[in-house]
């Protein structure tokens, strides 16, 4: 918990820019792996988007097994059997096809009906064409370009162009992890999960622009100064909002968790495993991208800018001179030490400021004027051991 606590009172800051390579390289791998999936796995798509007939009925006790034995003994090459909720709180199976004739679907409901012992009415059958499926994919691809120039407009007008680089990459980045993990697992891709797919991008992008914000007011004027390099700059906003964006991530990942732990996999509701895994794997990656990609690629793409490169340099000759300075007091004053030689009094204050010593400076001579008290007169002269200032001899009347 001490960690925690540091990190809610903004007591410790993380290196997240300083090690962005690392970052690069764990969100490439990831990338590629998602990327090999979808190439070599490919996706379970629903009988939205393939075409197909369901068949939806009473489980009765029956496993999801012994389902899919029974419906490939009535003719149906390979079918999809799963376990679904209603509101009753019963249990039913549902049964996913290729595309089927009339005379099919009315066959395999009359089968359905006598294997399993349940009547024909409570059976429920639906039987989608591919052509609805192509619809939905191009309505959903034209809604993701539009919301990326919207994008990529907003962020250019309302801050820079390379911010606007840096959100599309991480967006995108989101896009494929999300997709990956459904390549991996083979849940069934269904139009909830576009709808899913369409929220991750806002809730990324929302996140991303908060920690944009807090890194355009770090380096505001920065390029005029001579005190730190952008990526320092951009690491401290980062770090800044580093708990406000955890917090929000676990605020949004904890009613999610329960559609899909809770809903999908304790109740069964098959339909709620569509949407609530694409927004928790969204949710997740795009914290993840907004603080630990996003961010540090913005720093790269501007340490480019020449005004940034000549601001580099001169934070690092700076800082380079401050160093050579302390290391050629300390060795003077390390040397002067081993000779038994006393150094001069500027050096000895030099070098003790440089290292926090107080300084004694050594007093100086009355005839120097170095021992005056500020704003007072000068001493005069003593005349024959008389009285320092007045005049040896007898008193004038």
């Amino acid at each position: 918990m001490g960690l925690v606590s540091r990190l809610y009172r903004g007591e410790t800051s993380f290196p997240l820019i300083h090690k962005r390579k690392t970052f690069y390289a764990i969100s490439v791998a990831l990338v590629l792996i998602c990327l090999a999936s979808m190439a070599f796995r490919g996706f379970n798509v629903g009988e939205e988007f393939k075409g197909g007939a369901s068949f939806q009925f009473p489980a009765k006790g029956v496993s999801v097994a012994e389902a899919r034995t029974v419906i490939a003994d009535l003719g149906v090459h390979d079918p999809t059997v799963q376990t679904v909720g209603t509101a009753s709180g019963a249990t039913d199976l549902r049964v996913t096809t290729g595309p089927l004739t009339q005379p099919q679907i009315d066959s395999i409901t009359n089968g359905i009906a006598a294997k399993f012992q349940v009547n024909p009415n409570d059976i429920t059958e639906s039987n989608v064409g591919p052509s609805w499926g192509k619809q939905v994919t191009n309505k959903a691809l034209q809604g993701l370009v539009m919301f990326l120039i919207a994008v990529i407009i907003y962020i250019s007008i309302r801050f820079e162009p390379k911010m606007a680089i840096a959100a599309i990459v991480a967006l995108f980045h989101d896009l494929i992890l999300t997709a990956g993990i459904y390549s991996i697992t083979q849940f069934v891709v269904t139009p909830s999960t576009v709808i899913a797919l369409l929220t991750v991008l806002g809730y990324s992008l929302y996140d991303t622009i908060v920690v944009f914000d807090k890194v355009e007011e770090n380096t505001r004027g920065l390029a005029g100064r001579s005190t730190q390099t952008y990526s320092e700059a951009a690491e401290l906003a980062v770090n800044q909002t580093f708990m406000r964006s955890i917090n929000t991530s676990l605020i949004a990942l904890l009613p999610v968790s329960g559609l899909l732990f809770v809903g999908a996999f304790l109740l069964r509701a098959g339909t709620l495993k569509d949407l609530a895994l694409a927004l928790f794997v969204g949710l997740a990656s795009g914290a993840y991208s907004s603080l630990f990609l996003a961010t540090p690629l913005l720093a790269d793409l501007k340490e480019r800018e020449p005004q940034y490169k000549a601001l580099t340099q001169r934070v690092l000759a700076r800082r380079s001179g401050s160093v050579a300075k302390s290391g050629s007091s300390f060795q003077q004053r390390a040397a002067a030490r081993a000779a038994g030689t006393p150094l001069p009094v500027a050096a000895t204050a030099d070098a003790a400021e440089e290292e926090g010593d107080p300084v004694a400076v050594p007093p100086s001579s009355p005839a120097s004027g170095a021992g005056r008290r500020p704003g007072g007169q000068p001493a005069r002269k003593s005349n024959k051991g008389g009285r320092p200032g007045r005049p040896s001899g007898k008193r004038r009347r």
